[in-house]
């Protein structure tokens, strides 16, 4: 290495190069070592420079056929068949059709949240059929024994105790809270066809306004009196299959027991 061309020469090979420190210095000396640390130096971003200086305030240098030429704005043109090309333009933004109100409340009013689900049956566990005895897991009659009677439009579960036996009367259980046992049944003469979710649901009262002297009066609380029509359904049905409970030895005493784990017993172990 000699003259400075040389060592731009070697310099260009040199940067593909990966070359140890050690090996740099005993290859270069003096100028060839500062044309080195200026190449390897990291290169300084000079600021950009306009095309066109303003000679003073709003008046540009060169005039628009000037910058024309400048720019090279002619080649585009020229491979382009003489017309500058053209990008389609984006689409608008959507406006809305309706115009907001000038005016609103000044207390917010909630608005339902949009469902589009759409209602579907619910599908009943393979274990539970017409004359299963059921565990209750939670509620007021939780650990009870019941007999599942039908499933309601609702998904719900029909169940009774019997209210004779256990003191379970009719009503509507979900399926996540039982638990289905092995044991059966029959309930072929039990007709319950008339109960569905509408012979379950609750009777709305009206609130009638109070005045000024019954607004300081504390509210009598009014006990829930059971209808003389619901009494006599479930003396019905109950007396439709009580004799099919008796006729099978300890089924009776078995629904009359309640369920619950004692030690030593282990969940994971039981069979129902």
């Amino acid at each position: 290495l000699k003259s400075d061309e040389s060592v731009e020469k070697w310099l260009q090979g040199y940067r593909q190069v990966q070359v140890v420190e050690t090996g740099v210095e005993d290859l270069v000396s003096g100028r060839q070592r500062e044309l080195l640390q200026i190449a390897m130096a990291p290169k300084a971003r000079l600021p950009r420079k306009t095309r066109n200086p303003d000679l003073i305030r709003g008046v540009g240098k060169f005039s628009r056929s000037k910058m024309y030429h400048k720019r090279g704005l002619w080649a585009i043109k020229a491979k382009n068949g003489g017309v500058f090309p053209r990008h389609d333009p984006k689409p608008a933004a959507e406006t809305p059709t309706q115009k907001p109100p000038k005016f609103y409340p000044a207390d917010d009013v909630k608005k339902p949240l949009v469902n589009k689900r759409k209602p579907k049956p619910t599908n009943l566990r393979a274990s539970i059929t017409p004359g299963t005895v059921l565990i209750i897991l939670a509620g007021r009659f939780k650990g009870k024994r019941v007999i599942f009677l039908k499933q309601l439009t609702s998904g719900l579960l029909l169940v009774t105790g019997p209210f004779k036996i256990n003191g379970v009367p009719l009503r509507r259980v979900n399926q996540s809270y039982v638990i289905a046992t092995s044991t059966k049944v029959d309930i072929s003469g039990v007709n319950v066809e008339k109960f569905d979710d509408k012979y379950f649901a609750k009777e709305v009262e009206k609130k009638k306004k109070k005045g000024e002297g019954e607004f300081f009066e504390a509210d009598k609380e009014e006990k829930n009196v059971v209808p003389q029509g619901r009494k006599d359904d479930q003396k019905s049905v109950d007396a439709s299959f009580i004799k099919s409970i008796e006729a099978v030895p300890d089924l009776k005493t078995y629904l009359a027991a309640r369920f619950s784990l004692k030690s030593g017993m282990k969940p994971h172990e039981l069979v129902f």
